[in-house]
This record gives C-alpha cells, sequence and structure tokens, in this order.
C-alpha cells in the first residue's frame, strides 16, 4: 500500500478500487450469463508499476475488497519473453508479484492483465464467458464475427472489429498470444482494441474506465445474440466497410465514445 500511497491519493485509491468491484458486480450478474463460479476476472491500473486483479477463485458477482490483489506489474511483465514457465514456476510467480503476502493468490491471467493495461488509453480491463460469444467463439464462425460489424452500436462501443485469438493454455502462452494478436491490431488501427475474443475460451473487453469497458462487453454479447439469431434467418447481414468506417468518424459516434469513454471531445 505504501508504494501506491506515493504515487496516488488514496480517493484516487478508492475511486479505482470502487470502479473496479462495481464493474465485477455488474459483469457477474447471474441473469447476464457472463460468468458463473470462480469464472472470469477484471482489473485496474494503479500506477505505472502496480494493478489490482481478481483474486484465484473468487466469484465477479460478489467480489469484494479483500478479492482485490495488488500486483507488481514489472515482475509479472518480464515473463512474457520467456519461452516457457512450467506449472510451479507459474504459482510461485503468481504469489512473488504480490505486493503485501498477506493478500490472495492472483488469477492465473494477471499475466495477461499485466499487459493489457500497458496499452495506450487502457485503465481497466474485464475477462468474462459469456454465453452468446462462447456460443460463437465455439463455432467456425468465429473469425467472421470478429471481423464483421453487424450494427452501428457495435462499431461505437466494441470498435471497427475485435482482435481474435486462437485458443491457447491459460498462463504464459494465452499472454503471449495475446500480446502477438493485440500489437497487429495496433500497428493496424493505431489505438488500443476495444474487445478481444478468445477461441473456445471467452471476452476480453479494454477501456480507459470502468463504465466503457462494461458497455463492450454488453454490447459484444447482444451482438452475439443478433449474430446467432440472424444466422437462423439466412444471415447475418453484415454492414459495408463504408458504412462501417462512416460511423466510426462521425462527430456524433465521437461524442458518444467520448461520454463513456471519459475522454475530451472531439476526439482526435
Amino acid at each position: 500500500m505504501k508504494e501506491i500511497e506515493h504515487c496516488m491519493s488514496e480517493k484516487a485509491l478508492y475511486e479505482t478500487r470502487s470502479a473496479l468491484l462495481n464493474l465485477s458486480h455488474e459483469l457477474g450478474r447471474e441473469d447476464r450469463t457472463f460468468a458463473v463460479l470462480g469464472e472470469g476476472n477484471v482489473s485496474a491500473r494503479l500506477t505505472e508499476v502496480s494493478f489490482l486483479v481478481k483474486a484465484s477463485g473468487s466469484t465477479l458477482a460478489n467480489l469484494q475488497e479483500n478479492d482485490l490483489v495488488q500486483c507488481n506489474a514489472s515482475m509479472l511483465l518480464a515473463q512474457l519473453d520467456k519461452s516457457s514457465l512450467s506449472d510451479a514456476e507459474m504459482e510461485t510467480m503468481l504469489l512473488a508479484c504480490r505486493t503485501d503476502s498477506s493478500s490472495k493468490k492472483p488469477s492465473i491471467e494477471a499475466l495477461f492483465h499485466s499487459y493489457l493495461l500497458t496499452l495506450p488509453n487502457i485503465e481497466f480491463v474485464s475477462h468474462t464467458h459469456p454465453l452468446g460469444v462462447n456460443q460463437i467463439m465455439c463455432s467456425p464462425r468465429a473469425q467472421v464475427f470478429a471481423k464483421r460489424r453487424i450494427f452501428p452500436e457495435q462499431i461505437v462501443y466494441c470498435g471497427l472489429s475485435s482482435v481474435l485469438v486462437p485458443y491457447t493454455d491459460p498462463g504464459l502462452p494465452l499472454a503471449q498470444s495475446i500480446r502477438r494478436e493485440s500489437e497487429s491490431y495496433l500497428k493496424k488501427y493505431r489505438r488500443a482494441p476495444q474487445t478481444i475474443l478468445l477461441k473456445n475460451h471467452g471476452l476480453i473487453t479494454l477501456g480507459p474506465t470502468a463504465q466503457a469497458v462494461w458497455a463492450a462487453a454488453v454490447i459484444a454479447e447482444k451482438a452475439a445474440t443478433i449474430f446467432i439469431g440472424a444466422a437462423g434467418l439466412g444471415g447475418p447481414t453484415y454492414m459495408s466497410q463504408k458504412n462501417s468506417l462512416r460511423i466510426w468518424q462521425r462527430p456524433d459516434e465521437h461524442y458518444r465514445r467520448s461520454l463513456i469513454d471519459g475522454t475530451p471531445y472531439p476526439r482526435r
């Protein structure tokens, strides 16, 4: 805690923690079917060298303050260039990265959270297993769902396209795969992704505010529901690239994004 206090006020720490807990509770609501039991995790950046992440085995729906683990980001990021980590080495690393040795063990997916929180304008991250999204991620249609858009709000809140990551073993292989695919997205679009789809696994949403992360998750699941329904009617019918770019560039849509992102308007 003392490390953080030197870099952020108690008010800022309280607000970040509260926003993360609220995000977790909203995503964990049973009626949303985003996560059951210990599924899913959330994180928030605190400083350049530390972040909060959900403890392993805790539940999104009733996450408490003591279920948030403060981690040393630098220690985790240093693992990403290793060729491999054994299960025992991963366990040791997860315990060692805690800034308070009395806190719970962080989620194994703290590794990819540490990377995603270094991306430009990213302060919060969520990972869930939404029912509709996973129906598509466990099907041959995952690629087209990630790359094409079917309605305007999907573009506004989920981006022009999503990063798609093949199924990979959780831990170091998954974190490295997410980094590789996200860097390709950054090179192409010159901004961080808003949604990352994991084949046979789930959904990651990320953004500058907890509200932006929540909105991306909810709209991604809405898009999945519409996609599945339209597939049963001979579709879906996709928006053209021209129309998608028009939505992305419209001043009124920039304004809508600024309201939920907390970023200044106009956005450039």
